[in-house]
């Protein structure tokens, strides 16, 4: 298994995990309601998409029969989206409690910004390793 793919996939269960302890935090203590956009982008973009990067970059290539288009891109692509996320969660908690300070919304969107062009990677580098042109085709 390639390390890209092992890395989402342990990143996948470090997001459930934190996701999950923020989730009986704000259960615990309806004050930690402010951290449900966290929450639930720790699950969806965190465990959910993280894994399904890693599931679909190991079985798609096999299923299809063909070798990853580039396996770099996929190692810049992890990067990029956890980069993203984390930058974008932190900055948009920083902005809820302290909204004085404008950066801090430009630099969540500029995070999220990041996490877009991580799925982008991961749409062309699938897309292209899928539907290429294979022998015999």
């Amino acid at each position: 298994m390639d390390r890209f793919v092992k890395n989402f996939i342990f990143m996948s269960i470090v997001y459930l995990v934190l996701a999950s302890f923020l989730g009986v935090a704000m259960l615990l203590d309806s004050d930690m309601l402010a951290w449900k956009f966290v929450h639930s982008h720790l699950m969806l973009l965190g465990w959910v998409s993280m894994m399904i990067y890693g599931v679909g970059y190991h079985i798609l290539p096999r299923f299809a029969g063909r070798l990853l288009k580039s396996k770099a891109m996929a190692e810049v692509q992890f990067w990029l989206a956890n980069a993203g996320l984390t930058g974008m969660l932190l900055f948009y908690m920083l902005d809820r409690y302290h909204p004085e300070t404008a950066a801090y919304k430009s630099l969540s969107g500029l995070f999220g910004g990041l996490e877009v062009v991580s799925i982008a990677l991961f749409f062309y580098n699938l897309v292209a390793t899928v539907y290429s042109k294979g022998e015999g085709e």
